[in-house]
């Protein structure tokens, strides 16, 4: 087994290399704006360090999100890409699991994170494998009383500290490819189903037709005069 993961639905370019057993190199680049710039290196990046090849790759895993649509689609759209090209499967894993699982939490808590327009994507989890609600999305004032109770973790707890008074402090802020590939080495061990790799949107699209708007249809030019048989 060897499993290239890559995550972008947070501001973290995250990539990693995992033999089934460890992490055998990984790469983290914050920055919201340039997942498409860094993501490919990084996959360079780890591969040499790691002193692999990407035809040793056995499957690739990759983050489902939730997470902003343009980000989000930049690590989908590699996976897909480089999984098509070698003939190897992809899989799903989601965001804020992989962010729980680097927690290593035996209590529950909250994974919270940036959604922009002053929202949060959150998921609440009993402990670091085992989500027990969401993911979804909501402004910070109107996340549930018993998810605002709990411990939190993310940027989302970062940026909303009076909606989620209770910041892990040795939590992570943004999701790291290394958790991602070792959370799906783990279930793919124990024989448990990994998603599809599908974006998790929790929003409905900004594109809207516009009000008024009118279909044209088409139609079939008039017979030129003088136009018969010739034959």
């Amino acid at each position: 087994m060897l499993l290239l993961a890559m995550d972008t639905a947070t501001p973290a370019v995250t990539v990693a290399l995992h033999d089934g057993t460890r992490t055998l190199a990984g790469s983290v680049r914050v920055d919201a704006r340039r997942h498409g710039e860094l993501l490919l290196p990084g996959v360079h990046r780890v591969l040499a360090e790691a002193g692999r090849e990407l035809t040793e790759v056995t499957a690739l895993i990759v983050g489902t999100g939730p997470g902003p649509y343009t980000g989000l689609r930049v690590g989908l759209a590699t996976a897909a890409a480089i999984g098509a090209a070698r003939g190897i499967p992809v899989h799903g894993v989601c965001t804020t699991d992989a962010i729980a699982y680097a927690t290593g939490r035996t209590e529950p808590f909250v994974v919270a994170t940036d959604a922009r327009r002053r929202e949060v994507y959150w998921a609440r989890y009993d402990d670091a494998r085992t989500r027990a609600e969401g993911p979804a999305v909501d402004r910070p004032a109107d996340l549930p009383a018993h998810v605002t109770a709990l411990p939190a973790t993310g940027a989302g707890a970062v940026l909303y500290p009076d909606a989620l008074p209770h910041r892990l402090d040795d939590g992570p802020e943004h999701a790291d490819a290394a958790a991602m590939a070792a959370l799906a080495a783990e279930r793919m061990a124990a024989g448990l189903p990994l998603d599809p790799p599908r974006p998790l949107y929790l929003r409905r699209p900004d594109a809207r037709v516009p009000a008024g708007y009118k279909v044209v249809t088409p139609t079939a030019p008039a017979p030129s005069a003088g136009a018969g048989d010739r034959r």
